[in-house]
């Protein structure tokens, strides 16, 4: 650590600050800053050049009295204590104690900006992952060591669904409850109190770290918390050898704090004013989740990621679609009609479903009776279209069973309450009775053997 400090900030905007004439300084490294009243502040290197260093401080550079500003710096990067400790905690951005509890003491300290996973040190995402929530396990199944993110809008109840998933979240075969790393930026006081109140009240809270930047903190802070967040998932996943689920609610949060920061730097804007970097910037988020050769621990990532104007073709979706495995999409139509989780079938998608279901890991019929359904509720959507223009009244016979599947389709399986944990048993029975609305003979994406044993007609 040097022991010099400089007295030469030039400016400060936006959560940045300027020193000028510091040698020798790196990229990334830690910095100190003290101000006029003695209090400290935390920040680091975001830029250098040969008459300059570029700060970012996490506390933000409001009431900054530059001539009496103090910077030293620290000659190390950012890094987060790490022990077995953590479940139980709650820690602001930058891991820094949020419960009124003494910071973990350890010899492990890690450097938070890590880099992605090593491609030739991966194994393929594997193993069902039971949410307890039908959208996602009979028709969007989530697998260990995937990335599957959540699309939602303003208004939605993305924050309900992604507090249900942490409460629900296990694997079928194992005993063990997964360990929980939640990351929250840039949230309303209301709703970080949501989360705390509901893991503490369901009692996952002891199994759970949270780390959370609120509405009204620093928006540099952001741009550290998922990187401290997974830092943390790591340690827990590849060290202590636990399976481990980060949910990090909003992504949108975050590119917006990216975007305030590289236009305070003077960085190039790319589409709506972001950065071009920002898919890369995400990319290196995203891709330090999933699991390791010869390791039982893995990191699952959920993240949730808000639409701007309900714009699915929005920079920060759009690219987090890239670069994850799938998504569930959150529809506005379901939510008012009442309906929870409003998940939207038809945009809704995981591409590593196939690897994680079937005989060995669900149940055999799972992968037919998934593609069924997808199929009938397509048709069901046509006909309720020819309905709002031609009336029900006018519909065949067999354009009225569609329609009825459609409705009790969304009211039993997508409708469930928040409390409400199925298994994926129970998930593929009601799909059966779903599907039992229509003949053996309509039913083409499933087997002989699927209809003889599960079909309810075969039941009579």
């Amino acid at each position: 650590m040097s022991a010099k400090e400089y007295r030469t900030s030039a400016s400060a905007k936006g959560g940045l600050l300027i020193v000028k004439d510091v040698p020798n300084i790196a990229f990334g490294d830690r910095v100190l800053i003290k101000d006029h009243r003695d209090h400290k502040r935390n920040g680091q290197v975001i830029r250098t050049t040969d008459n300059e260093v570029l700060i970012q401080i996490y506390e933000g550079t409001e009431d900054l009295d530059l001539e009496n500003t103090w910077v030293r710096f620290l000659d190390e990067p950012l890094e987060i204590s790490l022990s077995p400790e953590l479940l139980g905690r709650v820690f602001n951005g930058i891991g820094e104690p949020k419960d009124d509890r003494p910071p973990i003491t350890s010899n492990i300290r890690r450097n938070v900006n890590s880099s992605a996973l090593n491609p030739a040190a991966r194994t393929y995402p594997r193993e069902f992952i039971q949410t307890g929530i039908s959208t996602i396990d009979g028709l969007n199944s989530l697998v260990r060591g995937q990335k599957l993110p959540i699309f939602s809008a303003s208004g939605l109840p993305h924050n309900r669904l992604a507090a249900q998933i942490v409460r629900q979240a296990k694997l079928v075969d194992e005993e063990s409850s997964f360990s929980i790393v939640f990351a929250a930026m840039g949230v309303s006081y209301a709703d970080a109190r949501f989360f705390q109140e509901e893991f503490a009240s369901s009692g996952v809270l002891g199994n759970v770290v949270m780390y959370i930047n609120q509405a009204d903190d620093p928006p540099v802070e952001r741009l550290a918390l998922p990187r401290v967040a997974l830092t943390a998932a790591e340690y827990l996943a590849f060290d202590l050898d636990r399976h481990v689920l980060v949910v990090m609610t909003d992504m949108t949060n975050y590119a917006e704090a990216l975007r305030e920061v590289a236009t305070a730097k003077g960085d190039v804007p790319s589409r709506k004013g972001y950065p071009g970097y920002l898919y890369s910037d995400l990319a290196e988020i995203y891709e330090r989740s999933g699991r390791i050769k010869d390791r039982h621990g893995s990191i699952t990532l959920v993240p949730v990621v808000s639409m701007p104007s309900d714009d699915i073709t929005h920079p920060i979706p759009d690219l987090t679609g890239y670069i994850t495995e799938g998504q569930i999409v959150l529809s506005r139509e379901l939510n008012n009609q009442g309906i929870y989780p409003p998940v939207h079938i038809s945009p809704s998608l995981s591409r590593l479903m196939k690897d994680g279901i079937g005989k060995d890991d669900t149940r055999e019929d799972h992968p037919r009776v998934a593609n069924q359904l997808y199929a009938m509720y397509a048709k069901a959507q046509e006909t309720r279209n020819l309905a709002s223009i031609i009336g029900a009244d006018e519909l065949s016979e067999r354009d009225r069973r569609y329609l009825k599947f459609a409705d009790e389709f969304d009211q039993k399986f997508v409708g469930q309450h928040e409390d409400e944990d199925r298994s994926i048993i129970e998930t593929l029975n009601l799909s059966w009775e779903l599907l039992s609305l229509f003949p053996k003979s309509a039913l083409t994406r499933v087997s002989e053997t699927d209809l003889a044993k599960y079909h309810h007609s075969s039941k009579k």
